[in-house]
């Protein structure tokens, strides 16, 4: 049987309904560290990507419940300790603060920040020294 090639996906986007299209913008700016413009923010070349849209009715807003709605990599434990101060420093909404797990094949540490409207996004990164 012939092994088909898949085309390669390069980047992806999150869609967000949001209460304050203004305001989330400014969050994800100045918090975030995300470049802005009408259309989207994204942070280390679509790294990190949303599509912020305003929400015609609050009611429609739906964070998951219990997990992130995110969840981003970064390359080691250093990268992602200097994520988390930048966040912190930023006025990020810190949701969790960093903290280790330890595994059978190594380490994992994640944190986690919220949106205003109460998204939850992730960030971790595993360290396979044990």
């Amino acid at each position: 049987m012939e092994k088909v090639k898949k085309a390669v996906i390069d980047s992806s986007l999150t869609f967000l309904l949001v209460s304050n299209l203004k305001a989330s913008q400014e969050y994800y700016r100045t918090a975030l560290g995300c470049e802005v413009t009408e259309f989207w923010a994204i942070r280390d070349d679509f790294g990190l990507g949303f599509k912020l849209i305003e929400a015609n009715d609050p009611g429609d807003i739906h964070p998951n419940k219990g997990t992130w709605n995110t969840y981003a990599y970064v390359k080691d434990f250093a990268e992602l300790d200097s994520l988390y101060d930048e966040f912190k420093s930023n006025g990020a909404i810190i949701a969790s603060k960093p903290a280790v797990s330890a595994f059978d094949w190594g380490l994992w540490k994640e944190f986690s920040v919220l949106d205003p409207d109460g998204y939850a996004f992730g960030f971790g990164t595993a360290n396979k020294t044990i």
